[in-house]
């Protein structure tokens, strides 16, 4: 049980570096990105595993990526509050 043990890590190393070779011979015979790496995302949960950091840093970068595109671009907000005079201001969008 320990020598499974022992060799779980690098064999699970061994199986990442395998399909990332995989996937670069693939992907430079197609010229096109289709999806994320599935060694990319091996790499980032198995990280993850260890570090507790690097889960805090995925599940923000999932949160930053389903944000609006108007933020990005520093355009004003379709809806704007004044407080003083109780109005809701709206602003129409023109892209839509």
């Amino acid at each position: 049980m320990a020598s499974v043990l022992q060799w779980s890590i690098p064999g699970w190393v061994i199986l990442l570096v395998l399909v990332a070779v995989y996937e670069l011979t693939v992907h430079k015979r197609r010229r096109r990105r289709c999806r994320t790496p599935i060694s990319g995302t091996f790499t980032d949960e198995f990280t993850a595993l260890f570090y507790g950091t690097k889960r805090l840093e995925l599940d923000h970068r999932e949160s930053v990526s389903m944000l609006r595109g108007e933020q990005d671009q520093g355009a004003p907000p379709l809806v704007g509050l004044d407080l003083d005079r109780r109005t809701v201001v709206l602003r129409k969008d023109e892209h839509r």
